[in-house]
C-alpha cells in the first residue's frame, strides 16, 4: 500500500524547486560578488542616494495606494454583504471579471486613458477644459496600482464579513448602541482578519512591483522594483539584484510579522 507520506512528495518536490532553491540562489548571488568571494556590498547599496530615494517612494506610493483600497473596498464589501444573495454573486462576477484579462493589457488600457492625447484629455478638450498632464506621474501609478490591486482587498474583506452573525448587530442595536458605533465595536474588529489579508495582499505587491510604474510612469519614475529588474535585465549584475532583493524579502518579512500581530487582537474587543 502507499504511505500517506507519498502523497506529501509532489508537493514537497514543488515546495523545493519553486521556493527553497530559488531563495537559495538569491542567497547566494547576493553574498557574493562577480569575483566569487562573500561579501555584504550588495545588500549595503540599499543605502546609497538612489536607492534609498526609490525604496522611499515605493513606500510612500505602496501605502497610498494600500489606503485608497481600503477605503474603497470595505464599503464595498458591506454593500456586497447587504445585497440580496443572487445579486451578490452577480456583482462579485462582474467586479473580479477585469482579473480574467491579462495583467498588462488592464495596465495598457490604463495608458490609452491617461496619455497626453488619450481619451481623458479629449473628453475635457470637447467641454473646452485644458489637458491634464496625467500619465508619468506618482499618481499614474497609484491609479494604476488601485485598479489591479484593489480585488485583492475587496474579496478577502468580504469573505470576513459575510460570515459576521447578523444577531450581534442586532443585540447592539438594541443595547442602544449607533449605526457609527456598531460599525466601529463590533463590525470593524471581526472584520480585522480579512482587513489584514487584504493589506498584505496589496502592500507587498505594489512595494515590489516595476510593471506599473514603467508602462504608466514611462521609466521616469523609478521604484525599488524598477532598480532590482534593471539590475537583472539591463546592467546583468544578478549579485546586485540579489542583494537589494534580498533586502525587501527582510521588509516584507517585517511588514507580514507587523499585520499578524494586529491580526491576533482581532474581535477581542467587541462592546
Amino acid at each position: 500500500m502507499i504511505s500517506r507520506k507519498s502523497y506529501n512528495a509532489p508537493f514537497v518536490v514543488f515546495l523545493i524547486a519553486g521556493t527553497v532553491i530559488p531563495i537559495l540562489s538569491i542567497a547566494y548571488y547576493g553574498f557574493t560578488n562577480r569575483s566569487g568571494e562573500v561579501t555584504t556590498e550588495n545588500l549595503t547599496a540599499i543605502f546609497s542616494q538612489n536607492n534609498l530615494s526609490a525604496l522611499g517612494l515605493s513606500l510612500l506610493l505602496a501605502l497610498i495606494s494600500t489606503v485608497v483600497c481600503l477605503l474603497l473596498a470595505f464599503p464595498m464589501a458591506m454593500i456586497l454583504r447587504g445585497s440580496k444573495y443572487g445579486r451578490q454573486g452577480f456583482m462579485i462576477f462582474v467586479f473580479i471579471l477585469p482579473m480574467w484579462m491579462n495583467f498588462l493589457l488592464r495596465t495598457m488600457a490604463w495608458r490609452v486613458l491617461l496619455e497626453r492625447r488619450g481619451v481623458i484629455n479629449s473628453v475635457l478638450a470637447i467641454f473646452g477644459l485644458p489637458g491634464q498632464e496625467l500619465i508619468n506621474t506618482p499618481a499614474a501609478i497609484v491609479l494604476g496600482m488601485v485598479y489591479d490591486f484593489l480585488p485583492f482587498m475587496v474579496l478577502p474583506i468580504y469573505n470576513v464579513v459575510s460570515k459576521i452573525d447578523e444577531h450581534l448587530i442586532e443585540a447592539a442595536y438594541d443595547l442602544g448602541a449607533k449605526k457609527s458605533y456598531v460599525y466601529r465595536r463590533v463590525i470593524l474588529p471581526l472584520s480585522l482578519p480579512g482587513i489584514v489579508s487584504g493589506i498584505t495582499m496589496v502592500f507587498i505587491p505594489a512595494l515590489t512591483t516595476f510593471v506599473i510604474s514603467n508602462m504608466l510612469g514611462g521609466g521616469k519614475i523609478n521604484l525599488i522594483g524598477n532598480i532590482i529588474e534593471q539590475e537583472f535585465t539591463v546592467n546583468s549584475n544578478w549579485y546586485l539584484g540579489s542583494g537589494l532583493s534580498l533586502v525587501m524579502m527582510i521588509f516584507i518579512l517585517m511588514s507580514m510579522l507587523i499585520l499578524r500581530k494586529f491580526d491576533k487582537t482581532g474581535g477581542e474587543n467587541i462592546l
